[in-house]
């Protein structure tokens, strides 16, 4: 596992949710934890969870998350997490009301960063949003800890 400059944020949070069983219900009790420890690490958001793809494997749905009420569907084809998810890749945002088709769960929200997870066949199955009132909130080194967690999160829940 890489490990990013976070003095073992990664680490921490593979051991709350390293004991998966196999169930759905675990795994949402998981990313329950898993969204509510990265909230307590991230400064200036106001929202971080995950939408997970739906059965169809043309949308997302709202995962677990801590913030604000939330979308509830996303079609892969609209907005931040629907790029995210269409494309398997990272999307950090500067600017959300200059990004075309955003879809504003929260109109307070200013910047998001998106980073997808995958299952052991590199299919994408969901993605852990983060969103912040501030503009340009999102640094590099904050992709590289939300890829890393992201990582970690689909390789103890999602192989």
């Amino acid at each position: 596992m890489v490990l990013h400059k976070d003095g073992g944020i990664l680490d921490q949070l593979a051991a709350l949710i390293g004991d998966w069983d196999g169930t759905l219900q675990r795994r949402y009790c998981h990313l329950s934890n898993a969204s509510a420890f990265l909230s307590g690490w991230l400064e200036d958001i106001n929202w971080v969870g995950f939408y997970l793809v739906d059965d169809s494997g043309q949308n997302l749905v709202l995962g677990p998350f801590q913030g604000k009420v939330a979308c509830t569907d996303i079609p892969f084809a609209k907005g931040v997490c629907g790029l995210c998810a269409r494309t398997g890749k990272s999307v950090r945002v500067d600017d959300v009301h200059a990004f075309p088709d955003h879809i504003a769960c929260d109109s307070a929200s200013r910047s998001e960063l998106v980073v997808p997870l995958f299952d052991a066949k590199g299919r994408v199955m969901g993605v852990l949003d983060a969103d912040s009132p501030k503009l340009a909130r999102f640094t590099a080194d904050d992709q590289e800890l939300l890829e890393g967690a992201a990582a970690v999160i689909s390789r103890l829940l999602y192989s």
